[in-house]
């Protein structure tokens, strides 16, 4: 069998690890061919490829990032994008695709699965929102990734007495600001699935001073005051029709500062969440991810896509991870709030 391999959407720690092991254990066990494509949904559409054997995994277990590239393109918003990709697999000789990526990258494999491409998915985000699964690898280096932050944040804001408001990724969901916030020890969390009270987060800041802290703000970048809306970069959207967020913190900040004359300072994570090295709980996940959908391959099980559940890696309907987003459970975001203030 000759099958392709893609990552589409945001990079993210662990990409890596999954090609490694499609590639090792398809080679090794299956005898089978693989071929790289490019730039997430770009590649199949444009027949952009790069050679993929074991030779080509060496080193890239820890090595964050995706050596194949990748992009937001979203063949269905391209005139005869989806022809174009069934002609470009079968002049290439494919037989089967394995499409790692998030709601994006995955709802386009759901679509093709529907059209006849034998498609299995592996669940990818930072943001650990995909539904049918426990965890998307890439969530837990993002969460180190802020934790550390944070952690350095707090001496720094308690030397100059200051309130300071970190901005981490989340654009529906807040598992990042949530993890990351209890672990650091914030004074308040604030995600995209509670709209939040100015004057409610204005009341922590001061009860935060009153006992001689300096008070750390964890906020996603989709929260939303209550009485306001999502806060956009500009009005731009990509091929998925996202817009773009960014600096729902400096506001948060500058509110901070008119309403208790307290200063207020905003650290914006951004990127830094989604590279470098991933951490050795993404490596395993991501590897196992790899190992299970190359054996679904070679069952074929096609239209589906392999996930957590609890320690076991099992197959679900592709579909499944794309009908809903995980959000916080609004239980389980209360549990955080007696640490609040």
């Amino acid at each position: 069998m000759r099958i392709g391999i893609l990552t589409g959407g945001g990079d993210c720690p662990g990409l890596n690890a999954v090609i490694r092991a499609v590639v090792r254990k398809g080679v090794k066990e299956y005898g089978y061919e693989f071929v790289g494509f490019r730039d997430g949904w770009r590649g199949p559409l444009e027949g952009l490829t790069m050679k993929l054997d074991i030779a080509a995994t060496h080193g890239i277990l820890t090595k964050g990032g995706t050596i194949l590239g990748s992009s937001r393109t979203n063949p269905f918003k391209i005139e005869g994008g989806v022809e174009k990709i069934t002609e470009n697999l079968a002049k290439l000789g494919i037989d089967a695709l394995i499409a790692i990526g998030g709601e994006d990258t995955l709802g386009v494999a759901t679509k093709l699965d529907s059209l006849g491409v034998k498609v299995i998915g592996v669940p990818k985000t930072i943001d650990n929102d995909l539904n049918n699964t426990d965890y998307t690898f890439g969530f837990d280096t993002a969460v180190n990734i802020a934790v550390e932050a944070i952690d350095r944040l707090h001496t720094t804001a308690e030397s100059h007495h200051r309130a300071l408001v970190v901005e981490v990724m989340g654009r529906h969901a807040g598992w990042i600001a949530l993890h990351s916030g209890l672990a650091g020890g914030a004074s308040c969390i604030l995600i995209p699935e509670v709209k939040f009270s100015v004057d409610q987060v204005c009341k922590w800041v001061e009860s935060r001073f009153e006992q001689g802290y300096a008070p750390i703000i964890v906020i996603a970048e989709g929260a939303i005051p209550q009485d306001g809306d999502m806060i956009v970069k500009d009005q731009t959207l990509d091929s998925f029709g996202h817009v773009k967020l960014s600096g729902i913190g400096e506001w948060l900040s500058a509110q901070i500062e008119s309403k208790t004359d307290k200063e207020a300072r905003t650290s914006v994570l951004g990127h830094i969440q989604r590279g470098g090295t991933p951490t050795a709980f993404d490596r395993v996940l991501a590897t196992r991810f790899g190992l299970h959908a190359i054996t679904a391959a070679h069952d074929g099980d096609w239209g589906k896509m392999v996930a957590l559940h609890g320690t076991k890696i099992e197959r679900v309907p592709l579909a499944s991870a794309t009908t809903k987003l995980k959000t916080v459970d609004p239980e389980l975001y209360k549990e955080a709030e007696v640490f609040f203030g």
